[in-house]
């Protein structure tokens, strides 16, 4: 290992945290940890950044650590998911490298109603907002609508309650969140059917799609909304929580549909321009059509997320993922080791009967969305 003074210095920036206490907060501070960790035990000079709207300190500060390159983990500044952007931009305009997507890709991802034109436009299937468009005066509304922050991408108000079966109470719903939590609230239409994430990592000469995984919905009564609410994805002692397993298995005759998801994802990744590592979030309706959920540029990487498990299903260790990023935003994306069982380029596969045991999903964020 190099000496503290030859090592490559890598900055972890983040956003500094509104409330230590939340479970979202407490998440994105144990990833830079872990981060920060795993590159100084593999020789880097790694240093923890947190970042606030004084962009001018922050300025100076990097300037005075020069650092290689950037592992940008800013998820939020000052409380506000839509300030996401604002990391990326000062180092765009530093001319520092930095790891994931670039700004565009983050703006064009990070507001959902927006994300999704995109992809309407693009041709890419994904459930339409409220108001619905009508194609006639007498066409009927979908009959089932879910409230979703617009920004927030940590399932903040998030629950049953979310799912509307009246379409007259879907702006009663919307004043009522944005009242609760602040911010930008919209509706779109919710689809019943199979969940499902499917990881991307930039490797040289394209995108390797990383073996999906399906969130599974056990044991939920017949009018309990299959959804990834607040409760299932933060607290660990809900049975929302316990009944939401990430899985990797699946039987040959998903096998199609695996291909399909991503063929899917890789367009995602072409239509937003993304770059080093993202995550596409799907339903999958009972006629087995494909609508594309949200488009997560800046996925969680902590060594129990969802992300650090596909690449684990693909034979990745985490280490080996957290230093392929950073050489990716430095220019030197490599290819993926030979044990890997994504493709880059190919079909998706299906897993091996090894990997039939589900995968117990922990409590991180920017998982799956409803």
């Amino acid at each position: 290992m190099p000496g503290a003074s030859d090592a490559p210095r890598i900055v972890v920036l983040h956003g500094a945290s509104a409330d230590t206490r939340a479970p979202d907060d407490q998440d994105t501070l144990r990833q830079v940890q872990e981060i920060t960790d795993s590159l100084q035990a593999q020789g880097y000079d790694a240093r923890p950044l947190a970042m606030t709207l004084r962009l001018d300190a922050l300025r100076e500060r990097l300037l005075e650590l020069a650092p290689r390159a950037v592992f940008n983990l800013v998820e939020s500044v000052d409380g506000s998911d839509a300030l996401l952007p604002l990391g990326p931009l000062l180092l765009e305009a530093m001319g520092i490298p930095y790891t994931g997507a670039p700004v565009g890709a983050l703006v064009a991802s990070s507001n959902k109603p927006e994300a999704k034109a995109a992809l309407a436009r693009a041709g890419i299937a994904t459930p339409e907002n409220w108001p619905p468009q009508r194609r006639s005066a007498g066409d009927a509304p979908a009959t089932r609508w879910i409230v979703k922050s617009v920004w927030c991408h940590a399932s903040l108000g998030l629950a049953d309650d979310s799912v509307v079966d009246d379409p007259a109470q879907v702006a009663l719903r919307l004043a009522e969140r944005r009242r609760t939590y602040g911010g930008q609230w919209f509706a779109e239409r919710f689809l019943p059917g199979r969940e499902f994430n499917l990881s991307l990592l930039e490797v040289a000469g394209g995108v390797a799609v990383l073996p999906p995984a399906e969130i599974l919905f056990q044991g939920f009564a017949a009018d309990k909304p299959h959804i990834v609410g607040y409760a299932a994805k933060w607290h660990t002692d809900s049975a929302e929580y316990r009944a939401t397993p990430r899985s990797f298995a699946f039987a040959a005759g998903d096998a199609p549909l695996l291909e399909r998801l991503g063929h899917v994802a890789r367009r995602c990744w072409e239509v937003f321009g993304l770059r080093g590592y993202a995550r596409v979030d799907f339903r999958v309706d009972p006629q087995g059509r494909p609508w594309v959920l949200e488009v997560n540029a800046n996925p969680c990487l902590a060594a129990d997320a969802g992300f650090a498990a596909a690449a684990a299903q693909a034979g990745l260790i985490h280490g080996w993922l957290i230093r392929h990023i950073v050489e990716a935003a430095l220019g030197r994306a490599g290819a993926l080791p030979r044990s890997s069982v994504a493709q880059p380029q190919g079909d998706t596969p299906t897993q091996s009967a090894g990997d039939a045991a589900h995968t117990r999903r922990s409590p991180r964020r920017k998982r799956a969305t409803p």
